[in-house]
């Protein structure tokens, strides 16, 4: 168990709640900073302002050693600080670091003693060395500086806080880092000691890699569809060579989130700004923008002109277990689907877009989603979308037509169920692509 530390965390999002709560979890005392009175408001009423699994239960067994406040100053005598705050990307595509500088223009000063200021968030390489500067400048060489980059995947980020494959760990002092290694004490997990630089790249270059592995594996896809091979058989074998494992070698439509798309474009952007073109990623990028689209296109194979044709988009999340929107592949394709005319109803258990889906009609159950239309989209790969191919759903259809943008079903199953079936680097029926042609209205006379 670790030694007991006062643990101050600015930002209450995804990432800072998470942290803040499993190291209260693991004994700690820790009093949570945000700057939006709502998101306090709720927390101090014990209310999760976001889904996330665990996360409530963790919350509520530790509320006596959380806390909550607007007031930057309450976080003075905590010993460690840690920076979760969103780095989002600029136009430019570089990462934004603006709520960065302005938890360190919030910095308390603390009475006496050494504080450890700790980035979770987040930052492009060279980050540290700006911070390290900027509090030199301000007199605060008390203040130690270590980069703790996060690895948490949404829906299940509690236990991989307090499971994880390593904690990385970049100081520039060493006695910063072995202060910030003695909070994680009952967590069992390599610890990676190295420079602050090093230790911003490694999240970066994790996340790149991830990418590469997604964007790889729905380029075989496309090529499998081309040649009537089935990419869910192609990565099992793949995956078991003990070189590659089977991680991320699932196809799909692309991958969405708060992390991938935004950390992409800023580690495109910090090789381009240090005057490295980083080819491959920027085809990665490229590869998952396209793969989105490619559902439109499957739709007008199978219906031809989309105009007028109702879509049910199944799963809004960019992911199964969260409600998270940012970069969700249902926004792409809910404009492009809106865009070509099509009428365009919705479903996801939890994920609530609002205005980021303007003009599709959300409803709040699968069968209701679907009825009347003429094609169904699964867009996320919820467990309720597992019994899709069922009578009651074919019988609500207008045409009985699953595209499984996740390849979450048995296509021999929902073809013989009645559906016509489409995946994502499966091979398809060439019967099942030929658009319904209507019936003429007068006979031609011989």
């Amino acid at each position: 168990m670790a030694q007991s530390r006062k643990i101050g965390v600015f930002g209450a999002g995804w990432v800072g709640l998470v942290t803040g709560a499993c190291f209260a979890e693991l004994g700690h005392e820790v009093i949570v900073r945000d700057v939006m009175p709502d998101r306090i408001d709720a927390l101090r009423a014990g209310q999760a302002p976001f889904h996330e699994a665990d996360l409530p239960e963790v919350l509520e067994r530790n509320r006596d050693r959380i806390r909550y406040t607007l007031d930057a100053d309450e976080l003075a005598d905590a010993d460690v600080l840690f920076i979760c705050v969103q780095t989002p990307p600029t136009y430019s595509g570089d990462a934004d670091l603006s709520f960065v500088w302005s938890a360190l223009d919030d910095l308390p000063r603390g009475e006496s003693g050494r504080q450890v200021l700790v980035m979770k968030s987040t930052v492009p390489v060279g980050t540290g060395e700006k911070v390290r500067a900027a509090l030199d400048g301000r007199g605060l060489t008390n203040v130690g500086y270590v980069s703790n980059p996060e690895f948490l995947a949404e829906g299940h980020a509690v236990h991989d806080f307090l499971n994880p494959d390593r904690i990385v760990i970049g100081a520039f002092a060493d006695e910063d880092g072995a202060a910030v290694e003695a909070l994680y004490g009952g967590i069992e997990a390599p610890v990676l000691r190295t420079d602050v630089a090093s230790a911003e790249m490694i999240k970066l270059a994790a996340n790149a890699f991830l990418m590469t592995r997604i964007s790889f594996i729905n380029e075989i896809a496309n090529v499998c569809e081309a040649v009537g091979a089935d990419v869910v058989e192609v990565a099992k074998g793949v995956g078991l060579d003990h070189r590659l494992g089977p991680h991320f070698l699932r196809a799909g439509i692309g991958y969405g989130g708060s992390c991938f798309p935004k950390d992409s474009l800023a580690l495109k952007q910090l090789a381009s700004n240090s005057g490295y073109h980083f080819h491959l990623l920027s085809a990665v990028i490229e590869v998952n923008e396209l793969q989105k689209r490619r559902v439109v296109q499957k739709l007008q194979k199978h219906l031809g002109k989309l105009r007028g044709k109702k879509i049910a988009l199944l799963g809004l999340a960019f992911k199964a277990g969260t409600d998270d929107m940012r970069e969700a592949p249902s926004l792409v394709l809910a404009s492009r689907l809106l865009a070509e005319g099509a009428e365009v109803r919705a479903w996801d258990p939890v994920a609530r877009p609002g205005d980021l889906m303007k003009g599709a009609v959300l409803y709040d159950s699968v069968l209701e989603a679907v009825e009347g239309a003429d094609a169904a989209v699964i867009v996320t790969e919820w467990d309720e979308l597992r019994g899709l191919a069922s009578k009651d759903v074919r019988d609500a259809m207008a045409r009985p037509l699953i595209l499984d943008g996740r390849n979450l079903l048995d296509p021999a199953e929902t073809r013989a169920a009645g559906f016509a079936y489409e995946g994502i680097g499966r091979p398809s029926s060439p019967f099942e692509a030929l658009p319904e042609t209507a019936e003429p209205e007068t006979r031609v006379q011989n």
